[in-house]
Formats: C-alpha cells, structure tokens, sequence
C-alpha cells in the first residue's frame, strides 16, 4: 500500500472501508442501528467531501493500486501547533501490516510546524487504544462529546511530534 492523498473519486471506497470498519468496531458497543446512523451522517459522501477542501488538513489514503486499505484525516485546530487526528481507519482485513503505522507517519509529516498530534478514541476500542499507545501517544483527558457534537464520551490521547 502506499499512502497519498484523496481525491474525490475515492470518496466512495473511503466511505464503504469507513462503514465496514465501523461495524466491525463499534457495533458491540453502540449497536448496528446506532453505528449505521453515525455512519450515514459523518461518513457520507458529502461530509466526505467537504474534507477535501477543508483549509490546513490532509485526507489520506493507503491504495495499493485494486482497493483503499485504510484513510486518515487530520486538521489544524484553534490551537497554534496542536493538530487534530480526527480519523485514522484500516480496514478489518489490512489491519496489522503497518498502514495505520504509515499513515501516521504522514499525518505527522504533512504538518512540520506542529508539536503536538491530538486525538480521541472511545474508551471500550482496546485495539485503537493499543495501536495509539505503541505509537508513542498517551491519555490526556477524557470528553463527553467526542469529534463535537456526538454525545459520545472518549479519551483524548496526545503525542509530541516535529
């Protein structure tokens, strides 16, 4: 796989490896008709798209030329060098062979200026939580309302980069 940016004509293999991943993660959790609502509303072609033009972001994927194996987004925030890892997903079946490792290490390239790399995970996601943790990030915090406006609660992880 190698990692580049998205372009519009991904949107719809980002959106279905976002909603097979969902499922595959959070369904225990929230349940199917909880993670199908979620998925239909923060993963939609639309919303999707809007992060393609969003300013001081980058929307990645990891292609290996048949299929998107993983995406992530990631975004300045209010805060000077703080950068927000609002998505960072492989799907199930790539999971383990170093594409979420390789996208990180592009969300951290893609912002030289910033120092610090922030992100929430739910609490009950050990393999997100796991994954974080082994690529230097730690609990900082926790909020009730994760990505703003879900009503989920979560941990905040930080890491120092640059």
């Amino acid at each position: 796989m190698f990692i580049r940016t998205a372009s519009e004509r991904d949107l719809a293999a980002v959106r279905a490896l976002l909603v097979e991943t969902w499922h595959a993660t959070y369904d225990a959790i929230y349940g199917v008709a909880r993670v199908t609502e979620i998925t239909d509303d923060w993963h939609s072609i639309a919303s999707l798209k809007a992060r393609l033009t969003r300013p001081n972001s980058e929307f990645l994927v990891a292609d290996d030329g048949k299929r998107i194996g993983g995406m992530a987004f990631a975004a300045a925030t209010t805060e000077p060098k703080v950068i927000l890892l609002n998505q960072l997903y492989v799907r199930p079946s790539c999971q383990r062979q170093g594409i979420g490792r390789a996208l990180l290490d592009e969300v951290e390239a893609s912002f030289p200026e910033a120092h610090t790399l922030r992100l929430e995970v739910e609490e009950a996601n050990v393999a997100a939580i796991t994954f974080y943790r082994a690529q230097g990030f730690s609990s900082v915090g926790k909020t009730a309302d994760c990505g703003g406006g879900s009503g989920l609660p979560a941990l905040i992880f930080e890491k120092t980069i640059g």
